[in-house]
């Protein structure tokens, strides 16, 4: 566990000194400093925020951990050999990523939270959400960027499939469930339009922001059968449960691939 936490923090000390980091969490407290001016309302600020956290945090979660990782290389190979396991080093450097994009995106949002946002505290519920689901969307999409650059050696190769993944689970594959909804409306889709939205996890995010912020009954007979499956407790518990399993799966093949690869 000790050379865990020493490699976690290397990493954590390493992003933190990146300057994407900072203008990271600077845009974030910018844009929600913003919305506050133009609407003391946190609830209508956190679903401002949601279209563009749904967009930019898998897009730079997978693109910084990519580059992340082939920047590190050297120092991955220094560690390989010193007696430390390479699961060891594989998970001290994702964690020490995730901690600094996490702390990135909840100090952007939370520090104009806590001065212009705290006057009505059933609506900071909303923002707490939406930063609990960015925090986990930066693991999933981290934990894929991982795997990634553990599969490609090529630094080119990776940052083309991370930027392919990102293009098609945020843009092309809404469009997708939206041309099957259409093209097969005339069937009861309910069942099929869940399992489609379960496969992706930024679309699991999407569903579970929406519904939590009561906006499902504006996506008309979509968000109605939403809401009636993750509006209940049995359905946000299998939402939570299934971004659980898009953090731990692209995890677990990552550390599979990064034992088994020749440095």
């Amino acid at each position: 566990m000790k050379p865990v936490m020493q490699i976690c923090l290397f990493s954590l000390r390493d992003a933190s000194r990146n300057m994407w980091v900072l203008l990271y969490s600077t845009f974030f407290a910018l844009v929600t400093f913003g919305l506050f001016q133009f609407q003391a309302h946190s609830g209508k600020v956190a679903v401002s925020l949601m279209s563009l956290c749904l967009v930019l945090i898998p897009l730079v979660s997978v693109l910084f951990g990519t580059m992340h990782f082939y920047n590190l290389r050297e120092f991955t190979e220094l560690m390989l050999t010193q007696p430390v396991k390479r699961g060891a080093v594989y998970i001290g450097m994702y964690l020490g990523l995730s901690t600094a994009l996490i702390i990135s995106f909840v100090i952007g949002i939370g520090l104009p939270l806590l001065i212009f946002g705290m006057n009505n505290p059933s609506q900071v519920i909303s923002v707490l959400v939406l930063m609990i689901i960015g925090s986990i969307l930066t693991l999933i999409f981290l934990a894929i960027s991982f795997l990634l650059a553990a599969i490609f050696d090529d630094r080119g190769k990776g940052i083309a499939a991370a930027l392919s993944l990102w293009l098609v689970t945020a843009l092309l594959y809404d469009g997708l469930v939206l041309f099957i909804a259409m093209a097969f409306s005339e069937y009861p889709l309910e069942k099929a339009l869940l399992v489609l939205s379960v496969i992706n996890p930024i679309d699991v995010a999407r569903v579970t922001l929406l519904v939590q912020s009561d906006l499902a009954a504006l996506m008309g007979y979509t968000g109605a059968v939403f809401d009636r499956f993750f509006g209940t407790y049995l359905g946000v518990t299998l939402a939570m449960l299934s971004l659980a399993i898009w953090v731990a799966a692209p995890l677990t093949f990552g550390l599979a691939r990064f034992r088994r690869k020749d440095f």
